[in-house]
């Protein structure tokens, strides 16, 4: 039979809230052991520099400093921890070791770890280990220095991609119209609520390893593990626990997944690691920072013919799990939902004495859409054609679907555009907002404020593949358990796939018992939550599972009547019917538990796409800012619970806002982070932007899944960069103000109106 469709759709509150609010989630933090030793991490102080020296035997024959360990102890060589996204034989000379061993390269690069009875007395013994450490120039900036990062290697440039379609420089040659532009984007990061942590215990009777503490990508964490800790991976449990927030960042392989099972493994004890907030800005993923240089070419009636141009990512001292992906996200998606025809863009990865980049939510498309976006602005006026009628032309057109986009080298990858009409969620963006009405404010003084507007479009990718996994279980009782490869990550998977799997068995909610996610326990294989992919894969390998696990029940049944299983009809609720009307409860069948797995395969994207308009005022007296109202519309297909979405919507947003006007991770020239702490690197509150809506769409569902859903965690804060610098921009028009990086912080925006005010 076919779902119902009676819980997808539907707007449920999210069920593992409950637990959350009552105080009864389990993060890593809230576990213990018998025998718990707590791990610090002695972190370099030096940005770049050759290690002389390390003496730890002070610091070892502490009261309650159970051991010590620095890259010696750990063997010859050094783990790497090696690329899970476009691994290319390229990047390799710049994969991360797990502990420095000769140089230092970033602030906060783990040098030695320590054990003892509390976590104070091993911070305290990280003052005991005297390291000497020679110092070399640091390198901050991208290109222009002669200081290598890695000495084996003769340049600090670790690769360029390019994103190429059709024929620019014939384009360029013949167009009436061109601008060029450069732009720049801060280094920021994700700053989940959690900071990380990790627990670990080895069993040595059974030769196995417990690892608390995944979250994202969990399986292919294992496989790293494994391989550098010597085990099979079947000996290697991964466990996900509840996570305060990922966003890209969180659950990446970093040098604290090896140290930690590593350092219980050696002394047999459980062991457990948690980062203070001032450990975690200078270690966990930076992300953003991004510099452009782009042409656009256009015929006068504002139809774009071209893009060309550079761009340069300043990737840290590294290159980790996911590093790449935003550099190469830059060039290959900076079309966006627009037609045009022709590109040639470069993006080069320099390495530098920061802190190394990876993920954050939106990787790469929030840079890219404020370079467009805040270019088609001033191309818009330009060529004396309005805002909203330049990106109305130029969208693509649904008759266009697919629509191929730039292709990236190397690793020679295509994309192309799913489904759906954007001009509709420009439409019903405008109207929310009230475009109409508010437009003749658009530049004026009001109560000594000037007020500006501003639109953009998005697209968004999602359902990166190969494959994900799910199980299913019919439980003694008649309940059914969910067990699946995805991650989460607070995104509410525990409710979406509720829904999915209770519409897939055609059973209440209450009759789905649990949904088990992320630990390798679980399932055979996974592949985790990332890249917006959760619901589209592990929602269609449900549906697998669904489907493989009514043919099971049919047989089970079909035994008890002696009958075919074709014969064997299966009611909505949980009943089997077959010949001369016999009928018997899915409970009575499940014996011990019937399970079936289940898998979805998938090498397509899918693309969500929108629209985001703001309303602004600005004090040209301080510079600061006022986000009036603030509207996002997006379409993701067949939408599971709107309210959850809306939810990921409005968060994603205040994510964006916060990269727009606030967060800046700031280093000195010798690579030092002037802002460690929550007092110098300022996020979002609840009350900083207090008007902020959203409106979602399911008009065109995916054709690339069973469930028609497309990705929807990232779409609420890509645009959200180049809204804000139209929309300042705007406001400020009679001052010449044109801004051309982030963050929009009041002292900034002041002294771009300063030469009108001279």
């Amino acid at each position: 039979m076919k779902p119902n469709n009676a819980l997808i759709g539907s707007p449920i509150e999210r069920l593992e809230d409950l637990r959350f609010t009552r105080g009864r989630g389990e993060y890593v933090d809230d576990l213990t052991r018998v025998g718990l030793l707590h791990a610090t991490i002695l972190r370099s102080s030096v940005a770049h520099g050759r290690i002389r020296s390390i003496d730890a035997d002070a610091a070892r024959i502490l009261p309650h400093v159970h051991s010590v360990f620095t890259a010696a102890d750990i063997g010859n060589p050094v783990p790497i921890i090696p690329m899970r996204l476009h691994p290319l034989p390229e990047l390799q000379p710049f994969e991360q070791p797990v502990m420095a061993y000769d140089k230092v390269r970033y602030v906060g690069e783990p040098i030695a770890i320590v054990l003892a009875e509390s976590a104070a007395i091993a911070e305290d013994a990280l003052a005991a280990i005297a390291v000497d450490i020679e110092p070399l120039p640091a390198v901050t900036g991208c290109g222009g220095s002669d200081e290598r990062l890695f000495d084996a290697h003769g340049t600090n440039l670790a690769l360029t991609y390019t994103a190429a379609k059709g024929d620019a420089a014939a384009a360029f040659a013949d167009a009436p119209y061109t601008r060029r532009e450069k732009f720049a984007v801060q280094r920021h990061t994700a700053l989940p609520m959690e900071p990380r942590g990790v627990m670990a215990e080895w069993d040595t009777a059974r030769g196995r390893l417990t690892v608390w503490g995944a979250a994202k990508v969990p399986f292919f964490n294992r496989r790293i593990l494994a391989r550098q800790i010597g085990l099979p991976e079947a000996s290697i449990e991964l466990v996900e626990n509840d996570v305060g927030g990922g966003f890209g960042a969180r659950g990446e392989f970093y040098p604290e997944d090896f140290l930690i099972p590593f350092a219980a493994r050696r002394v047999g004890r459980p062991v457990k690691w948690i980062e203070d907030r001032r450990e975690h800005l200078m270690a966990i993923n930076h992300a953003r920072e991004s510099e452009c240089d782009i042409e656009i070419a256009c015929s006068r009636d504002g139809t774009i013919l071209a893009l060309r141009g550079h761009a340069a990512t300043n990737m840290g001292a590294y290159l980790r799990t996911n590093g790449a992906v935003g550099a190469r996200n830059i060039v290959q998606f900076m079309s966006g939902p627009y037609r045009v025809p022709n590109i040639d863009l470069t993006v080069s990865m320099w390495m530098t004495n920061k802190t190394p980049v990876g993920t954050y939510r939106g990787p790469g498309r929030f840079e890219t859409d404020f370079f467009r976006e805040r270019l088609f602005d001033m191309v818009a006026r330009d060529l004396g054609i309005d805002r909203v009628e330049f990106r109305r032309r130029n969208l693509v057109a649904p008759t266009e679907m697919p629509y191929a986009l730039a292709t990236i080298t190397p690793y020679e990858h295509k994309d192309e555009l799913d489904s759906g009409d954007y001009q509709t969620t420009l439409d019903r963006c405008l109207q929310e907002i009230g475009w109409k009405e508010k437009i003749a404010l658009n530049g004026k003084e009001t109560d000594g404020r000037y007020h500006g507007l501003a639109v953009g479009c998005f697209v968004e990718g999602g359902a990166a593949g190969p494959k994900e996994t799910a199980r299913l279980v019919l439980e003694p009782n008649g309940s059914f358990s969910v067990y699946v490869g995805s991650s989460a990550v607070g995104q509410g998977l525990e409710t979406a796939f509720a829904q999915i799997a209770g519409d897939a068995l055609e059973v209440p909610l209450e009759r789905i018992s649990g949904v088990f996610h992320g630990s390798t326990a679980h399932v055979s294989d996974g592949y985790g939550s990332y890249h917006s992919r959760a619901v589209v894969m592990g929602g269609s390998a449900i549906l697998d599972a669904a489907a493989n696990l009514r043919t099971r029940i049919r047989v089970e049944a079909a035994a008890r009547f002696d009958c075919a299983p074709e014969q064997v009809e299966l009611v909505a609720g949980g009943t089997a019917v077959g010949p001369q009307g016999k009928s018997i409860a899915f409970s009575e069948l499940a014996g011990d538990g019937l399970s079936a797995e289940g898998t979805f395969f998938n090498k397509k994207h899918t693309w969500g796409y929108g629209a985001h308009a703001a309303h602004v005022s600005v004090d040209p007296k301080t510079g600061q800012v006022d986000l009036i109202d603030y509207m996002a519309v997006e379409d993701c297909g067949r939408v599971i619970n709107p309210l959850m979405l809306h939810g990921q919507v409005i968060g994603a947003v205040v994510q964006g806002l916060g990269g727009a006007f606030l967060e800046h991770l700031v280093y000195d020239e010798q690579g030092q982070l002037l802002t460690g702490s929550l007092a110098d690197y300022l996020v979002p509150t609840a009350s900083d932007f207090p008007r902020i809506r959203a409106q979602v769409m399911g008009t065109h569902p995916s054709p690339i899944n069973p469930l028609g859903a497309k990705g929807a965690g990232e779409g609420g804060i890509i645009p959200v960069g180049g809204v804000m610098a139209n929309a300042v921009a705007a406001a400020l028009s009679s001052f010449g103000v044109e801004p051309h990086a982030l963050p929009l912080t009041p002292p900034t925006i002041w002294q771009l109106m300063e030469p009108a005010r001279r």
